[in-house]
């Protein structure tokens, strides 16, 4: 991605011009002035909750989730290059895509889901290996995407375990 001069910071009206923007900024999520990747998560929580609701398969929804993520390559790249900045913390939809991945492969049921959101944010935020590795060495649209997959996956991992222990 090449770098601008002077950096866009993202406004409503800016956002509202392209489509893309709009998914890669979450509809709004990622304009909040604090904690966008948070806010940005949430809306999965009601997504998956209704789709679930709707009667699609774990499968189903994890399928769903790896075509958005294939899109979020392109969609983070867009709008990080229109931004002039790399891995902005406004783009969101790489939270979001992930938050979808993890609700497919956890335990159902309220509780399993706040821990799994508690879960991905502690891994997004901290970064520990080896979502750490993802998000120094892998760049662009795809590094937005996988540091947030990887973060997925390490949540996925810690929860199953929690429900083998205590499920």
């Amino acid at each position: 991605m090449s770098q601008t001069q002077n950096p866009i910071t993202p406004t409503w009206e800016w956002m509202t011009r392209r489509p893309v923007r709009l998914l890669g900024l979450g509809f709004g999520a990622g304009l909040a002035k604090s904690a966008p990747g948070t806010i940005g998560s949430l809306p999965a929580v009601f997504v998956a909750g209704l789709l679930y609701g709707m009667g699609i398969s774990h499968i189903g929804l994890l399928i769903l989730s790896f075509v958005l993520f294939a899109a979020g390559i392109v969609i983070c790249s867009v709008v990080s290059e229109e931004l002039g900045r790399e891995d902005y913390k406004g783009i969101v939809w790489d939270e979001f895509t992930a938050m979808l991945m993890v609700f497919a492969c956890i335990p159902q049921g309220f509780g399993w889901w706040i821990i799994g959101f508690l879960v991905f944010r502690f891994f997004d935020i901290a970064k520990p290996q080896p979502v750490k590795w993802a998000d120094a060495k892998v760049k662009g649209g795809l590094g937005v995407m996988l540091d947030d997959a990887v973060a997925a996956a390490c949540t996925v991992v810690v929860v199953q375990l929690l429900y083998w222990i205590v499920g």
